[in-house]
Formats: structure tokens, C-alpha cells, sequence
């Protein structure tokens, strides 16, 4: 979805309507070589990241109301399960409006209380096949606390200090990526692309693996 089109109140048909279909298709291209300025696009300014030396990172921008996103998960998730082991694969939760804070700030929930794992997918399944309204703090701990993770819980960990100052670090990268839509990937710190630019998020992944093994040549 594109930044533009992201709504709240219209997730689903309607906003997937709205995209060229290309953008929508998450199938198989013909494998070419990709081109700068048109499969991905190269940063004007440098991301740093916080990993070592010969660590390769790529970072999916993703929301979970987000329908593309959605089908992209399981794409996505097998293609971690066999990246190579140089590179170290982030999710990021974005926030477009205020109204994203709180999936953004529940990812990290998540992540800060090692249920990425188990609540992830879950969370993805509530909204997409289950349909339920899940845009609020209070929305998402009473899903929670029907889900394992006890609510009061879930509401002491997202007003954490810790959870804040990720949910604040991810919109920031957000902003450095100038990320126009998700699913989007950031790789190396130093190109971006998504869906609109390499026609489906199969080939974005395509041409994710080219630009890895172009930063691990030192190109």
C-alpha cells in the first residue's frame, strides 16, 4: 500500500483497488538484472546500523492492517529461514499516522517479551481473517490477554520506556528510508525498494538478494 492510501476505515478492498496491479501481485517476474532508479533506489544519506563488522542488514517496514503485508509474511518468513548467514533481518512497524502507534508500539511488546514468535502471525490472522478492529492500546491488550499474554501485562510492557524509545527509533528509520508505502525493504543502510519500484515484493526480494551481494563485494 502506498502512503497515500492508507486509511484505517478502508483497509481491504477498497484500498487494494487503489494500487496498480502490479503493486498487489506478490508472484514470480521474470528475473533481470534490476536498475537503480527504477527496481530500487539508492539513499541520498547513509543509515547507520548497529551491527558488526560483515553483517548485512535488511529491514522489512511493514503495518499490520496492512493487507499486502499480510500476504507478504509468509513470503518473507521463508525467505529469513534461508538467508545466509551474514545477513540480519529486521521488521520494523511504521507509523504513517498517530493511529499506527499502537500495532507499532505492539510489535515491540512482542519482541521486548520474546513472543515474536508466537504473536506475530497471530496478530496478523486477528485482523486479516478474523476481521477484528485492533488500532488501540485497549483493543490490543483484551486480544492479548486472550492470547496468552496476560493484559496488564501487555499494557505495563507498551508504556515501558524501553518499547517507547524502539517504537521512536523505528519511525526514524522510517522517515531515513523515506519508506512511501509498505511492505518496503532498507537494505545495508543504503537502498530501498518495495512492491511499486520492483513490480511484486517476490522480485523486491529478487533484488534484495542482488544489492546483498553487491555490498558484500564492497560495490
Amino acid at each position: 500500500m502506498k502512503r497515500r492510501d492508507f486509511s484505517l476505515a478502508a483497509v481491504g478492498a477498497a484500498a487494494v483497488a487503489g494500487l496498480p496491479l502490479a503493486a498487489q501481485s506478490q508472484g514470480p517476474v521474470a528475473a533481470v538484472k534490476p536498475v537503480e532508479g527504477k527496481d530500487y533506489l539508492s539513499l541520498d544519506k547513509r543509515v547507520p546500523t548497529d551491527l558488526g563488522a560483515g553483517k548485512i542488514e535488511l529491514i522489512e517496514f511493514f503495518w499490520y492492517s496492512c493487507p499486502h503485508c499480510n500476504s507478504f509474511e509468509p513470503q518473507l518468513a521463508a525467505w529469513v529461514k534461508a538467508a545466509p548467514k551474514d545477513v540480519v533481518v529486521q521488521r520494523m512497524p511504521v507509523r504513517f499516522r498517530d493511529d499506527f502507534e499502537a500495532q507499532q508500539r505492539a510489535y515491540y511488546v512482542f519482541e521486548s517479551l520474546n513472543m515474536l514468535d508466537v504473536m506475530h502471525g497471530k496478530l496478523f490472522h486477528a485482523i486479516h481473517n478474523e476481521r477484528l478492529q485492533l488500532n488501540t492500546a485497549q483493543a490490543l491488550a483484551a486480544w492479548a490477554g486472550k492470547n496468552g499474554l496476560p493484559e496488564q501485562k501487555f499494557l505495563d510492557t507498551y508504556n515501558s520506556f524501553g518499547v517507547s524509545t524502539k517504537a521512536r527509533r523505528a519511525t526514524q528509520m522510517q522517515e531515513s528510508f523515506k519508506v512511501q508505502g509498505v511492505p518496503a525493504l532498507g537494505i545495508a543502510g543504503r537502498f530501498y525498494t518495495d512492491g511499486s519500484l520492483s513490480q511484486t515484493m517476490g522480485r523486491a526480494l529478487q533484488v534484495a538478494e542482488y544489492l546483498i551481494g553487491e555490498v558484500r563485494r564492497g560495490r
